[in-house]
Parts: structure tokens; C-alpha cells; sequence
């Protein structure tokens, strides 16, 4: 079973196994491998009830096809990334559905340096080889073997940080059932000092605590609430293939990604002064002033890993962070990780010796942002012409993504969804009022009743 539509803009994700079965796997990793020619590849799996069976069917489908495939077992996204850039191997493939509820399959598909397979990447080729069949020719197979990554991904994360430097903080952390359950005990034993309240670290592809996915407000609520009776630092939620981490304050306040970029920026260029750091059109002023405050060159691209990765690379940066809860880093195959950002606050906050909270107060009291708030529209380029003749005359007018207006005390990013007829608005302004104010013109614009 292999439905057409399970092929996304960025990754593989469908149903299983109405959408997608072994076969389907099977079929994907063959033709991977058909269409990249490459000769070394890795695959790894997270902890959903499916993916051992996937896995394996998509590691025999590659290596059918003649590759030669490292079989990484049950490790995070970020491992199988940090595994093609560290062992320079040709691509590589996560069985997963990251925060997907758990009826999901899926695959984040990787070539060559941990750059990803997408819809403009490769990803349709893929698609349309599947649908087409297999290469009949013969191939000699490949060869599988395990191997173990584990002790080299936990020795790079941990380079990122002076592990001395962390104070003995008390920390929550939501494992949510995923892979953080797994990848987090070897690097906090190294950290010693740490008081850690771990939950639902048991991998878990049922799921039965709360859907590993910490943008939605409801699955928020138990960090928030267990941060807040801990009376820790910081509480820390994961997702499920743990490639991306969200922080609470001590406060039990939400930590937007923005401001959580331009905190890990400051932590980066405190390491490499002077350093390139990108991020995405959607982000807070908070984000490139504070880059350029602490002496970094900012630098805005648009949304979205694969356009990241390529720019990373393209500059050189030494640090990218989206809005949504992605953070790239040169020294980790400049891939995402959730892992590294988690260990950077905490040597962020050791080092200030403020509260998490304190630190964060100068951006709360100077941006004020609307977070993201998507909209059903029937036809996304018209609506998006309406908002550039309704608002362009107030500021600067981009279309990097979407549609951008940038004024002098307010500004907005609008654009598409990559899978549905939505647009997403973030728009921030420098005083509460007027962020409400604007906000609501916007919308109201987006929605036909304005």
C-alpha cells in the first residue's frame, strides 16, 4: 500500500496501514536508491509500533537495489542525520512521523551531507519511481550491517557546551513517549549535577500520555503544570523524534521559538564571535536585534528545513532557528537538532545566573508577537494579492515568502501552507495595543469580512 498523497513538501507521512504498509516501505527504499545511485546509506527508527517492521523492509528495498546500508536500530531524526554527515555517507533514511498521532508512518529522507529529500529535491522522483515500479535490471545487493552511533552523537552534542559550566538546576523534562526517552539518559549522565524530574521517558508509540507534539497548547499543559509544582528552572518538552525541544520558563510561561532562537543565537556567538545566523521570515524583531547586538551578522531566509539547510551551507552560518521549534548547527552535519539547543540553555541560563524567566523579560516587555494563527482561505493567491494592495502602502513589501510588510512600529509575514488551503499570519508590533489593532485588520482582510 502506497498512496501518492503520503509523499509531502518535505517528508513521507501517511496512515499506517491504510496509506502506507511494508510494501510501500520496501518500495520507497528502493527507489531511493534507484533514483540517487548512492552507495552508502544509514536507516534508523523511532519507537512507533510500525517502524521496526518498516524499517526493515525499507532497509531491504535499499539494499536490493544495491546500496550498502548501516542499520542504526531505534535512534532520534537528528542521529541518522549526524550519521550520513559524520560517516560521509551518501544519504540516509528515519522511519518516523515525528509528531504525527500514533495511527502515523513516515520517512525524513536524507542524501548526500544530511541535506534533505523534499518536493523540490527529489522526493517526487522518488514518488513517481514507486508508482512506476522497480529498475528490472539486476543489481548485485548490497551489504547490511549494525552499527552503533550512539557513543559519537553523544560525545558532539555534548561538545557544544562546557559541561562544568551548568549549574545544578532543576529540570522537567516531557519525553512524551518519544525518542527523547532514549537519547537523553547517556548525555545526562554526563551531567551529573543536574536535578532532573524526568516523565514519560518510556518509548512509547501508543502514546498514552499526550501526542508528542508540544505546539499544540493541550499537550503543553502537563509541562507547564509539572514545571510550575517542581518549582524548577525550566521545563523542557520534546517531540516525538525528539528532533526539536520547547522550553517553559520557571514561571511556567511557553517560551516562543523566537525567542528562544535569538537566546541560542546569543549562546552560538558567544562561541564564534562574529558568526552568520540565519532565521525565518516569520521571527520576532527580537531575533536579528539581538544577533546583531551581540555582534552576528543576521540573516533572513524563508521557511522551511530544506531552505535552511541550503542557506546554512551557502553562508557558512553557524546557527539557524525557525519559529516552529527547528535549530540548525554548523558543527551537527548542519542538520536540526533537539538535543543541542536543550544543552545550550542550560548553560545559557548557568551562566547568567538569572532565572529563566529574568532573562526573558526584556523581550516580553519589548515584542509583542501574535504567534502563528492559521486560516482556511478558498483561493490563497487572491487573498494574498487583497493583503499586498490592503497593506503594502504601509512599509516594505517582500515576497521571499509569501507576503511580508515591514513597517516602522509593526510588521507581518503571511503565507501559504505547504499541504492545505490555509495562510498563516505572525505579526508583531512594538506596543500591545497595537499589535491587537493590526492583528485584527489582518484578519479580518483574510477572513472577507473586512
Amino acid at each position: 500500500m502506497l498512496e501518492p498523497r503520503v509523499f509531502k513538501a518535505y517528508d513521507v507521512r501517511g496512515i499506517y496501514p491504510s496509506e502506507l504498509d511494508e510494501e510501500g516501505a520496501y518500495a520507497i527504499g528502493r527507489a531511493f536508491v534507484e533514483v540517487f545511485d548512492p552507495t552508502r546509506i544509514a536507516v534508523g527508527h523511532d519507537m512507533r509500533v510500525s517502524s521496526p517492521s518498516m524499517a526493515d523492509a525499507v532497509i531491504r528495498g535499499a539494499s536490493e537495489a544495491g546500496a550498502d546500508v548501516l542499520e542504526l536500530g531505534l535512534v532520534g531524526t537528528e542521529m541518522v542525520y549526524f550519521a550520513v554527515g559524520e560517516l560521509g555517507l551518501d544519504g540516509g533514511i528515519a522511519v518516523t512521523a515525528s509528531h504525527n498521532p500514533k495511527e502515523y508512518t513516515g520517512m525524513k529522507i536524507v542524501r548526500r551531507g544530511a541535506l534533505p529529500v523534499g518536493g523540490e529535491s527529489g522526493l517526487l522522483e522518488i514518488r513517481d519511481r514507486t508508482v512506476s515500479g522497480p529498475d528490472t535490471a539486476g543489481h548485485s545487493p548490497g551489504q547490511v550491517q549494525p552499527y552503533d552511533i550512539w557513543e559519537q552523537y553523544v560525545e558532539r552534542v555534548l561538545s557544544f557546551v562546557d559541561p562544568d559550566a551548568i549549574a545544578p538546576l532543576k529540570v522537567v523534562i516531557d519525553a512524551a513517549n518519544g525518542m527523547a526517552g532514549a537519547m537523553l539518559p547517556p548525555v545526562l549522565e554526563r551531567l551529573p549535577q543536574l536535578e532532573v524530574v524526568r516523565c514519560f521517558f518510556e518509548p512509547d508509540g501508543t502514546f498514552p500520555n499526550h501526542e508528542p507534539n508540544p505546539l499544540l497548547p493541550e499537550n503543553r499543559e502537563f509541562i507547564v503544570a509539572k514545571t510550575l509544582e517542581e518549582r524548577a528552572d525550566l521545563g523542557v518538552a520534546f517531540d516525538g523524534d525528539a528532533d526539536r525541544c520547547f522550553f517553559v520558563d520557571d514561571s511556567g510561561e511557553f517560551v516562543p521559538g523566537d525567542f528562544a532562537t535569538a537566546l541560542l543565537a546569543e549562546a552560538v556567538l558567544e562561541k564564534e564571535p562574529g558568526a552568520k545566523i540565519i532565521y525565518d521570515v516569520r521571527a520576532s524583531w527580537a531575533v536579528p536585534e539581538t544577533i546583531e547586538r551581540n555582534g552576528g551578522t543576521a540573516l533572513m531566509n524563508r521557511v522551511g528545513h530544506a531552505y535552511i539547510k541550503h542557506r546554512m551551507r551557502e553562508d557558512d552560518a553557524a546557527f539557524g532557528g525557525e519559529v516552529s521549534g527547528h535549530y540548525y548547527f554548523r558543527r551537527f552535519s548542519q542538520a536540526d537538532s533537539g538535543v543541542v539547543p536543550f544543552l545550550l540553555m542550560l548553560e545559557l541560563v548557568s551562566k547568567k545566573g538569572r532565572r529563566l524567566s529574568e532573562i526573558l523579560r526584556p523581550f516580553r516587555e519589548r515584542y509583542f508577537i501574535t504567534g502563528e494563527l492559521n486560516t482556511p482561505v478558498p483561493d490563497v493567491a487572491l487573498k494574498l494579492q487583497e493583503l499586498k494592495e490592503h497593506f503594502g502602502s504601509e512599509g516594505r513589501v517582500s515576497h521571499m515568502d509569501g507576503i511580508s510588510v515591514d513597517a516602522e512600529d509593526w510588521h507581518m509575514n503571511v503565507r501559504p501552507s505547504n499541504t492545505e488551503p490555509l495562510l498563516r499570519l505572525n505579526l508583531e508590533a512594538r506596543t500591545p495595543e497595537l499589535m491587537e489593532r493590526k492583528r485584527d485588520e489582518v484578519l479580518a482582510v483574510i477572513r472577507g469580512d473586512g
